[in-house]
């Protein structure tokens, strides 16, 4: 029987042209703030992992204390070998009241983005990684008509005080999950996820409370109306305060693949990212945030073929579904890529440490053809919070001790890190 590195290695595809990337390519880790940060109590989110009924596992607390340990993390990626720190600025500790503005945490945000500068690692920086202050998801959220607004105000204000040594925003993270997961989750996660939502409007006393990543089903037509409307405002927002300054968007994709003449591949794409990718034809670029793939036959997903290599969930390990996505997304909108995540969750590193390489080579035939890649962040720089499944899932290239809070790199680490440093795939 092949070994996890063996197995994975067989499927890489044909070998790139050269293994040398593009002169200045972004080799980056990703985070998200509510996911290592820790005790964001302001949150939408905090509000429903902290109330029973709840849909998550156990509450974020903690995290990897992250907040007030942001410099082992920049220390981290930059002793990995990397040029490039993906995370996010909190709103909810940047607006916890509607209206006020913590000028403390706007200079907290500074001060991480010019630890990035000092160490040589370009800030692509977040506006939105699924949480939201909770007065913004207890006036309904994305749904309410005036959130758009409110995101467009809180951009500006962001952009004013960070812009300037930003290298690249993402407006929002992954606003297309809810719709990828409508058919992969269960009638009673839905149901246990409206349960939880009630209960948090019942105990604030609202009319309706909904959460970019935790909402009823009936809610997802409004939901994504409203975050189509919040990225374009947000990113009107902010080229007016920085004309030149890159924005996009990131959208979870999935390596869709045909399988038979009646496949409804076509129809799950336009539903899953259509409107998302009409709208980045207006951006700088477009964040990809590629895990695995899909085959859809006439009928719907097909299981993982038999002996298939799996993740924590059960979901089938694929290297090649990097290059996939990140074809088809540029195809679909004309515009440059972004890696803003790519991973694998398992306890086994020797998986992550044999997928690195083999979706690297992928991507960088893509480059080869003519796709314009700009950079690639691995999800993720450490172990964290993983929204409703707690931290059971291991994504991290590195560990950490939720106790000391010690970072320990993981051998997947190495692996990564010697590319990032030769700008190209080794042992090629």
């Amino acid at each position: 029987m092949l070994s996890p590195s063996a197995a994975l290695a067989a499927k890489s595809r044909r070998a790139p042209t050269s293994p040398t990337f593009p002169a200045g390519f972004l080799w980056g880790a990703a985070t998200a703030p509510h996911q290592i940060e820790g005790n964001n109590t302001a949150s939408d989110l905090w509000f429903v992992e902290n109330q029973q009924p709840t849909i998550f596992a156990e509450p974020s607390g903690d995290a990897a204390n992250s907040l007030l340990l942001w410099e082992r993390d920049l220390d981290l990626a930059k002793g990995i070998g990397l040029n490039t720190y993906r995370f996010g600025v909190e709103w909810a500790r940047i607006e916890p009241e509607k209206g006020q503005f913590s000028r403390a945490m706007i200079d907290h945000y500074r001060r991480v983005i010019e630890g990035c500068r000092a160490r040589g690692l370009a800030p692509v920086v977040t506006y939105s990684h699924f949480t939201a202050p909770r007065w913004f998801s207890a006036q309904g959220g994305w749904t309410n008509p005036e959130s758009a607004m409110l995101f467009a105000r809180y951009c500006t204000r962001i952009t004013q005080a960070l812009g300037d040594a930003i290298h690249a925003v993402i407006t929002l993270n992954e606003p297309n999950i809810l719709a990828i997961l409508k058919p992969v989750l269960p009638p009673k996660v839905w149901e246990i996820q409206k349960l939880a939502i009630e209960t948090a409007a019942r105990r604030l006393g609202v009319e309706k409370f909904v959460c970019a990543n935790v909402a009823g089903i009936d809610d997802l037509p409004e939901l994504q109306k409203g975050l189509l409307a919040a990225h374009t405002a947000g990113r009107a927002a902010i080229k007016a305060v920085r004309a030149d300054l890159l924005v996009g968007v990131s959208l979870a994709m999935l390596d869709d693949q045909a399988l038979g003449s009646n496949s409804i591949r076509d129809q799950m794409r336009a539903e899953l990212y259509g409107a998302w990718l009409e709208l980045a034809k207006a951006d700088d670029f477009i964040g990809v945030q590629n895990y695995e793939r899909a085959i859809w036959d006439a009928k719907g997903r097909v299981a993982p073929p038999p002996g298939s290599t799996l993740n924590w969930s059960g979901s089938e390990v694929w290297p090649g579904s990097l290059a996939g996505a990140v074809r088809y997304a540029h195809a679909a909108t004309g515009r440059p890529v972004l890696v803003s995540e790519h991973g694998v969750g398992t306890e086994d590193d020797r998986v992550r440490a044999a997928f690195i390489p083999a979706a690297l080579a992928g991507l960088k035939q893509a480059i080869d053809d003519g796709v314009p890649v700009l950079g690639y962040c691995h999800w993720s720089l450490i172990d964290n919070f993983e929204w409703i499944f707690g931290y059971k899932p291991k994504f991290g290239l590195a560990s950490f001790d939720p106790v000391t809070f010690v970072r320990t790199p993981k051998p997947s680490a190495a692996v990564y890190g010697a590319i990032a440093k030769a700008n190209a795939l080794t042992g090629s």
